[in-house]
């Protein structure tokens, strides 16, 4: 939370304190991704009366604010940065004699509405903003209203940012919080992962689920907090609230930010890499986990009300009393005795287009069906049980670790990193959803989408995809003697009109054909194909 909105908005006003009256003196880099601003009452020919050193760090994995009385500059690779605010253009000052040009003197210091920037207002409508975003940080010097100069000038969409947009106004009302359903991400999406993680924490211990009320308490300490230094996913970070036991505490956020600054670059090599190593280890846990718990929910769904078997067990033990309509048609249901569940009534749904005996076998069907989900879903969590355990042995192995060479060593050897292997197992690689007892693959992103279409289909699989617009590659794979169901295209085709740009269309037309008539010659990007024989359906986008 060190870079977090609420923890820039109390230290705006004590930064300021500190730099009331002072000149912008110096800037200057000794680091890619580092800056060190200079700021003083006043300079003579080679030193500084009082300085005040802001140190900022603008990695796209870390960045952070140091503010000192002492930086020591190297005295090679260096280079001043924004010398016509400093002053190092002039000479002497005419004013003062025996002291240099000052740089524009500062006249406040400012947090942003609901954004993760501070800004450092100095004299002639001149800005040093620092821009905190993720892993695009950056300081960029505004005149006015507009972009003049910026540290990262990689940034280009930077260039175009407008001062006075920076605020971001969100209705945090509580008639916007039942609005939303209760979601508090969309009112408060400036909580970040801590405070998220403690709402959550505190909703749980309630047993109330995340109320208005409890949100406003979060508010209040966020508003008064004491920071603390406490480990989080493995690294130092900066707290304004109480979500585990601090390993330190402070009250002034100068001293925090400083404290938090030093601790996490604090860190050795070897503590970095393990908690980076451990941190990716606990996010595939607890995907491997969620994705566990979701297939032994479907699986016991399965488990409420009758079986399609049994449905069609009790239709045949009643054909007799099912009256049949003009033309060998049934009617839209029948009620019968339930004799697997002590003879209580139980309404069976029929097609009217079909004869009693035609919807027996297609309840049969849909039984058989049940039975190759079923082994499906027992497969997969299996996996996941197997890959819980894989992965936590790796986890009790790698946390003693205190060797550089031993850790990198294992790491590489089990394909913990990047250099991975890669999964060979559909339900791994793509998106996957199982209906009317067929598999429908949905591609992940471009990359993704050749891989399924290339590697993982086969010329008699039924191939989708929206069409006009970029979106995810959907196969259906080919069940041996069994033509593609009706109600299966269409939920395909919803599924490649929702992950694809026209999610938000009222009807979406979605290419079918068989993939024998897709090809990928060289030469195209990533995730393009040629289709050279297409049939066009139109469905509403449906997800999962």
């Amino acid at each position: 939370m060190h870079t977090n909105y609420y923890f820039l908005r109390q230290l705006a006003p004590v930064l300021q304190a500190r730099l009331q009256g002072l000149y912008f003196m110096e800037c200057f880099s000794q680091d890619r991704d580092e800056v060190v601003l200079a700021f003083a009452q006043a300079r003579g020919k080679a030193n500084y009366y009082k300085p005040v050193f802001v140190k900022v760090t603008l990695r796209p994995d870390f960045s952070g604010i140091l503010v000192s009385d002492d930086v020591r500059r190297a005295r090679t690779n260096s280079v001043d940065l924004f010398n016509n605010l400093t002053g190092n253009e002039g000479g002497d000052d005419p004013d003062r004699p025996g002291m240099e040009t000052p740089g524009k003197a500062v006249l406040g210091v400012r947090s942003f509405l609901n954004e993760r920037c501070l800004a450092v207002q100095l004299a002639d409508d001149y800005t040093l903003l620092f821009k905190f975003f993720g892993n695009r940080p950056n300081l960029l010097i505004f005149r006015e209203n507009n972009v003049e100069d910026l540290f990262n000038s990689k940034l280009v969409a930077d260039k175009n940012l407008l001062l006075n947009a920076i605020d971001r106004p969100i209705d945090q009302s509580e008639r916007a919080f039942n609005a939303a359903g209760g979601d508090y991400r969309k009112l408060f999406p400036t909580f970040g992962k801590l405070v998220r993680a403690y709402v959550e924490k505190r909703a749980q211990e309630a047993g109330a689920g995340v109320t208005w009320a409890l949100l406003q308490d979060v508010l209040r300490e966020l508003d008064a907090p004491t920071y603390s230094l406490i480990r989080f996913e493995h690294h130092p970070a900066l707290s304004l609230v109480p979500l585990v036991e601090p390993v330190r505490t402070w009250n002034d956020p100068i001293e925090a930010t400083n404290g938090f600054f030093i601790a996490y670059n604090g860190q050795n090599v070897v503590e970095r890499e393990r908690a980076e190593v451990l941190r990716l280890i606990d996010k595939r846990l607890k995907r491997a986990r969620a994705l566990m718990d979701a297939n032994l929910q479907r699986l016991i769904s399965r488990d409420d009300g009758p079986s399609h078997e049994e449905l069609g067990n009790l239709l045949m033990a009643n054909l007799h009393n099912v009256p049949v309509l003009p033309g060998g048609r049934s009617p839209e249901t029948i009620t019968v005795e339930d004799f697997y569940r002590d003879n209580r009534p139980q309404t069976i749904r029929l097609k009217v287009d079909q004869t009693p005996q035609r919807n027996a076998e297609g309840y049969y069907r849909k039984a058989k069906n049940e039975k190759i989900e079923a082994e499906h879903l027992t497969q997969q969590i299996e996996y996941r049980e197997k890959e819980i355990e894989e992965l936590q042995v790796h986890r009790a192995l790698i946390e003693p670790m205190l060797s550089l060479k031993e850790l990198r060593r294992y790491v590489k050897q089990h394909g913990l990193l990047g250099d991975a292997p890669a999964s060979t197992d559909p339900a791994e690689l793509f998106k996957e959803v199982q209906y009317e007892g067929f598999v429908i693959r949905i591609g992940r992103n471009a990359k993704n989408n050749d891989l399924l279409t290339q590697r993982y289909a086969y010329k008699d699989d039924l191939w989708l995809h929206a069409r006009d617009v970029s979106g995810s590659h959907v196969v259906v794979k080919y069940k041996a003697g069994k033509p593609f169901p009706k109600t299966v295209i269409e939920r395909a085709a919803e599924l490649a009109a929702w992950y694809s740009k026209r999610r938000t269309d009222s009807l979406c037309p979605v290419i079918v054909t068989p993939k024998k008539f897709v090809r990928k010659p060289k030469g195209l990007a990533e995730g393009q194909v040629v289709v050279e024989k297409e049939d066009v359906v139109l469905v509403v986008p449906r997800g999962e």
